[in-house]
């Protein structure tokens, strides 16, 4: 039986008349303290006493931008911060700890945890805080980053409100065996993808060498121990146990996240949260059919930036 789908609520872009940022903000980069090294950012300046905006990417090596090294260059969070600022928001966009301009902050970018991520999540706010003078700091995470953005929040008062861009309402466990399943082509190897999923859910590690070649790199032993922890958590009921703002966007056209089956459980986890469910729109927040520019982005669905800016500014 399908859950239920939710009444949305449709924030109208261009409402309320969000202000319009004529001057050029500046960006810069920015440091916050990491276990061995520094984690490394972009600042986005919309000017002194601006709202400022966290954004945390999402999952596998995706950097501050959003855009991935396996490929997909969408930078979706890029063009959230640019598009922010021409409302007075301020953002700060990173990369996660091993990885790109953060890959000195620990010895190994697969040994890590959520509540590792969650810690330089707040690492990141102290440092925003110092150099801003803002009360507290907007989290907005994109897909799994999303979660993260729910693991950082719980009892931090420093912390206005959350932005779940894409975000998972199930565990990442059953997103990920949904995904497969979805695929025609893993039809012959979905045993071994089921048996290799429930294994890791129940913190146990799987021997690849038994799984067909095409899985082997997907349940690389290097990760297994980061999927075991990660399939731990439960967004909704991270989100349930907040009790702050909370802007949740999805695409209609998402088939990484289901509007069905994941925005429902936030919906029902949190039923006062405001919730854009934008029909025609995919993963990286562009419309369904959106061609790349020559630099791989996608242009975002115009009412992304627009109703993002309006939520914070509302708050």
């Amino acid at each position: 039986m399908k859950p239920k789908i939710f009444r949305f609520l449709f924030l109208l872009s261009g409402v309320c008349g969000l202000a319009s940022h004529a001057f050029a903000a500046e960006s810069s980069p920015i440091t916050a303290p990491g276990p061995l090294g520094v984690l490394a950012g972009t600042f986005v300046n919309a000017g002194a006493g601006t709202p400022v905006v966290l954004m945390i990417p999402g999952s596998g090596p995706t950097d501050r931008d959003g855009n991935s090294a396996l490929g997909q260059k969408p930078a979706t969070l890029r063009q959230i911060a640019d598009g922010l600022a021409a409302h007075g928001i301020s953002s700060v966009r990173i990369d996660k700890r091993g990885m790109f301009g953060s890959k000195q902050a620990v010895a190994d970018g697969n040994h890590v945890t959520i509540a590792d991520y969650a810690a330089d999540v707040r690492n990141w706010i102290a440092v925003i805080r110092a150099r801003t003078g803002a009360r507290c700091v907007w989290l907005a995470g994109h897909s799994e980053g999303g979660l993260v953005a729910l693991a950082s929040v719980q009892g931090q008062a420093d912390i206005c409100g959350l932005i779940l861009l894409s975000t998972p309402g199930r565990r990442l466990g059953e997103v990920l065996r949904a995904q497969l399943h979805a695929i025609p082509s893993a039809k012959t190897v979905l045993p071994q993808i089921d048996a290799t999923i429930d294994a890791l859910e129940a913190g146990q590690h799987v021997d690849v060498q038994t799984l067909h070649p095409g899985l082997r790199g997907m349940f690389h032993p290097l990760v297994q121990d980061f999927m075991i922890d990660l399939f731990h958590h439960d967004p909704a009921a991270l989100l349930k146990a907040y009790h702050g703002p909370v802007l949740i966007v999805q695409g209609g056209e998402d088939r990484k996240v289901s509007a069905a089956d994941d925005l429902s459980l936030l919906k029902a986890a949190d039923p006062g949260a405001t919730v854009v469910l934008l029909p025609s729109v995919i993963h990286p927040l562009a419309d369904l059919g959106t061609v790349p520019a020559a630099d791989g982005s996608l242009l975002l669905d115009g009412a992304v930036v627009p109703d993002i800016a309006e939520f914070i500014q509302k708050h």
